[in-house]
């Protein structure tokens, strides 16, 4: 496995209620499975050597004290795997609930819970003093380590911190500051009972606090064995890392479960980075007490302990559609704004038949609708040339008609011949003169017809052309207007499908569905027998792998090496290891090459997390070198 990524697990064990040498053997035998896995750090649930609903009893001193000794017990028995496990500990006369940090034999830290919950079924107030009034070293029984909330662990590979189950639900979780002082991943021992919809609000706070901390963080909750004579207890658990469940483990078992996972700790870094306001909050308080670890390196695997998308773009699972909505409208209202914001009334938009200006004229449909205009405002023109397929151009009439867009088709075979003679040009010499000139040509002519309507001219180009510059630079690359421009070719296909179902139906479903069904092409060389030369997939490679690497390379700062790796996982089966390495070199140095089309791109909505705006989200000069990149390359993948 990769260094930049961590092994976490969250473990929930059976609880036999106050028998603190049963819950050791139930914690050291999940111990020892995690470490069969890799395992770097474990969290198992609060107060777990002891049980969490003990009541009075866990203010008696012999229940304190076998806790202790087998706290100790635990310890001793630990390797190179950090274990957290939850026990009751007395400093004087104040007894805390606390999570021991256990590694390498020893009792390494122990975080005292800081915020207590005191009322409806819990009232912990009862029995414990906030961590805020611990001493910060415990001295007892032949243990002497940090004692404190505020311990941040430094493994070296990454650094973790503890919080203790109420500590997350408070409005100013400890974990904020712990992120800000330099935790990575964030632990937390629970014991929250199971109510009916309060799993959906845990599992939301929890991704979105991840999400806010960028960082990681393993939840373990109590489960079976816990009394229910109130409260049931589920046993959730579950790792997440910047807004998403990478894992979670079932619920209601009665010998509990574990949820593990890789932690990517190079993206989390990479949008620490990202975000100017993350290190801008002062610091209030004393500096943490930093405890420094000897995890060793989880063993070279070949795969992750994490699900990684091979489309990463394209909104899946339940909120799928949701999703796919929000997309459109945000296309739809971006297109509106500016409409009304130059108070303008018609637009113009090339129409090829192909996947990019269907979604921009399905777009465009909706935006005058949006501001009941009426669709005989949006001209839609096809300029048929020497490249133009049967199919496309069919389905291009198809859907204009379907529309009730205005439609015009304008020829440019007799313009862009004209143009050859006119620069002496061999119309049989069919290099990058031959395909530009038709691509210039047609974008002077949608120019020249939103002038004449007082209108603008939409853009169609897609997000995954502009990473690899496959466009014609003051040609297709070029408009007034872009919705299409940071919706990668992957999400297009699927927003095209989305749209034409929901919102059209009938003539226009029908004839998308054909669209997205045929191969994509520019259609710039002479067909045959009407079918397409042209396979731009033939050419590039197949965008599914294009897309996969733009999108971890913005989304994480990752290099070649790294996106080999996770594309081998996530298309295993599909692509193999020379494919992978073949197209990811013509991504690298396209990449590389093609900045100065994109430092000059029209304006147009950002829809997702990703965009290649040079006004937003990608600043890069355009004569720099990708030397470095390409180097990567030449070395290949690293385990």
């Amino acid at each position: 496995m990769p260094s930049d990524f961590a092994r976490v697990a969250a473990a929930s064990v059976r609880v036999h209620l106050g028998d603190v040498e049963r819950n050791t053997q139930e914690i050291l035998a999940r111990v020892r499975e995690m470490e069969q896995q890799g395992v770097q750090l474990c969290v198992f649930p609060e107060l777990c050597v002891t049980g969490y609903t003990l009541g009075d009893l866990l203010a008696h001193e012999p229940l304190q004290r076998a806790a202790f000794e087998a706290m100790k017990a635990i310890a001793a028995e630990t390797g190179d795997m950090a274990v957290v496990v939850g026990l009751p500990i007395r400093q004087g006369s104040r007894l805390f609930n606390c999570a021991a940090v256990l590694q390498g034999g020893k009792v390494r830290g122990v975080v005292p819970k800081v915020f207590l919950p005191n009322g409806n079924e819990f009232y912990e107030t009862r029995w414990f003093v906030s961590g805020t009034q611990a001493e910060p070293v415990l001295r007892q029984d032949g243990v002497e380590c940090p004692f404190a909330p505020h311990l941040l662990f430094d493994t070296g590979a990454f650094a973790f911190a503890v919080e203790i189950c109420e500590d997350v639900w408070v409005p100013m979780p400890p974990s904020n500051r712990y992120a800000m002082e330099g935790a990575e991943i964030i632990v937390n021992p629970s014991a929250s009972d199971a109510l009916v919809s309060k799993h959906a609000y845990r599992r939301e706070m929890l991704r979105q606090q991840s999400g806010r901390l960028y960082a990681g963080y393993a939840y373990a909750g109590a489960g079976f064995g816990e009394s229910t004579s109130d409260l049931a207890f589920c046993g959730y658990t579950g790792v997440y890392e910047n807004g998403r469940a990478l894992a979670e483990g079932k619920r209601f078992q009665l010998t509990g479960d574990s949820a593990v996972a890789d932690v990517d700790l190079q993206r989390l870094r990479y949008h620490r980075q990202r975000n100017g306001s993350f290190h801008q909050m002062g610091r209030t308080e004393p500096a943490m007490v930093r405890v420094p670890l000897a995890v060793a390196e989880t063993p070279t695997k070949e795969t992750l302990l994490r699900k990684i998308e091979p489309l990463p773009f394209v909104p899946g699972g339940a909120q799928g559609d949701e999703n796919r909505e929000e997309i459109v409208r945000i296309q739809c209202l971006a297109l509106a704004t500016r409409l009304a914001a130059i108070g303008c009334q018609t637009a113009v938009i090339g129409v090829s038949g192909g996947l990019d200006s269907t979604l921009a004229l399905l777009v465009g449909a909706r935006a005058f609708d949006l501001l009941g205009l009426p669709r005989a405002g949006l001209t839609a023109v096809t300029m048929p040339g020497m490249g133009t397929g049967v199919r496309t151009k069919t389905n291009a009439d198809r859907l204009m008609a379907a529309l009730g867009v205005t439609v015009r088709e304008i020829s440019i075979e007799a313009a862009v011949r004209q143009h050859f003679a006119d620069i002496g040009h061999d119309e049989n010499d069919h290099s990058v003169v031959y395909e530009n000139s038709q691509a210039r040509e047609r974008t002077q002519i949608l120019m020249d017809i939103a002038n004449q309507v007082n209108g603008i001219v939409l853009g169609t180009g897609d997000m995954s052309e502009a990473a690899l510059g496959f466009s014609t630079y003051n040609g297709d690359h070029m408009s007034m207007y872009n919705v299409n421009c940071s919706v990668p070719k992957t999400l297009v296909k699927s927003l095209v499908k989305y749209v034409s179902e929901q919102d059209f139906g009938g003539a226009v479903q029908s004839v998308c569905q054909d669209i997205i069904d045929t191969p994509i092409s520019p259609e710039l060389l002479p067909v045959s027998a009407g079918e397409l030369a042209q396979r731009t997939e033939d050419i590039l490679g197949d965008y599914a792998l294009h897309d996969f690497f733009l999108y971890h390379m913005l989304d994480s700062g990752s290099g070649p090496d790294r996106l080999h790796l996770l594309a081998r996982q996530a298309f295993a089966g599909v692509y193999d290891a020379a494919k992978i390495d073949a197209q990811l070199s013509t991504f690298v140095k396209r990449f590389f090459a093609q900045q100065y089309k994109r430092n000059c791109v029209p304006d147009g909505p950002k829809v997702g997390s990703i965009s290649l705006s040079p006004r937003g989200d990608w600043r890069m000069p355009a004569d720099m070198s990708g030397a470095l990149w390409k180097s990567l390359l030449k070395a290949g993948p690293k385990p």
